[in-house]
């Protein structure tokens, strides 16, 4: 988990997609990709896969997928369960840009 921890310590706003492989939806894709093209180097979009993340998945307590959370300065300022669409998501984290 260092390497998970020195990716939150980043001062720009860090979108974490929970999901699992096999039960990934066609359209989360298309709506992460455009999230990362608005949001340019300012933040960054991640996915990660729970079945090879298990432990941080436990430790974070995902339960519901696709869990998504924005992280700044290692700090969890939103989290919500449930597929969101990239306008929702593009202007939560512009709100913690800067």
């Amino acid at each position: 988990m260092s390497k998970f921890g020195d990716l939150l310590d980043e001062n720009i706003p860090i979108l974490l997609v929970f999901y699992r492989q096999d039960e990934v939806r066609t359209d989360l894709n298309p709506i992460l990709k455009d999230v990362a093209a608005a949001l340019g180097d300012k933040g960054k979009v991640v996915k990660i896969d729970v079945d090879k993340n298990h432990k941080l998945s436990e430790a974070l307590r995902v339960k519901v997928l696709p869990t998504l959370m924005i992280y700044k300065y290692s700090e969890m300022v939103w989290r919500q369960s449930g597929e969101q669409d990239a306008n929702t998501l593009i202007s939560l984290l512009q709100d913690h840009i800067g």
